[in-house]
């Protein structure tokens, strides 16, 4: 399902990729849909860990605009140049924006993390997407706004996916 098949009033809980597709300008529909979000059509919600994830992904592709470091091997470079890392600021405020588009980001208990072992069991996901599976179930959301095709085995969410990209 498309990103715009989500009904209006619907709780989405939204992964990583979204945000950096709309944060990059990859993706109208996914920039359409955090407006819908922050407009109140939707209520949006991820958790510390995308936020986590979302901040790092933004300052590689940071570093790699202002010519700070090339691929591959983005992080190495840049540890090793800590310098070029005091250059980068854009990231943060890009993704300190979430919050202001009325996404809530919640926090994460050891409990999440620990449930989160069983669907990696059950389901083969890496740890943050087993992650992200983990805090719907807390929640109780079982839509997700994602480009991940390895949310699409677990049978207890509604996948929606943004329409203009490829799949991963």
């Amino acid at each position: 399902m498309k990103l715009t098949d989500i009904e209006p009033g619907s709780e989405v809980f939204i992964d990583a990729n979204i945000f950096i597709y709309h944060f990059t300008g990859v993706s109208q529909e996914c920039t359409d849909f955090l407006c819908r979000c922050e407009e109140g059509d939707l209520s949006g919600m991820t958790s510390v860990n995308v936020f986590l994830e979302v901040l790092h992904r933004l300052m590689m592709v940071e570093a790699v605009k202002k010519r700070l470091a090339k691929p591959p091997d983005i992080v190495r470079k840049l540890q090793r140049n800590p310098e070029k890392i005091k250059q980068l600021n854009e990231y943060f405020f890009n993704a300190g924006r979430i919050s202001e588009m009325g996404i809530e980001i919640k926090p994460l208990s050891f409990d999440t993390v620990a449930k989160s072992q069983i669907l990696r069991s059950g389901y083969g996901l890496m740890v943050n997407d087993s992650i992200v599976a983990a805090c719907m179930q807390d929640e109780g959301i079982g839509i997700l706004a994602t480009n991940d095709d390895g949310f699409s085995k677990i049978e207890w969410l509604t996948v929606h996916k943004p329409g203009d990209l490829k799949r991963l």
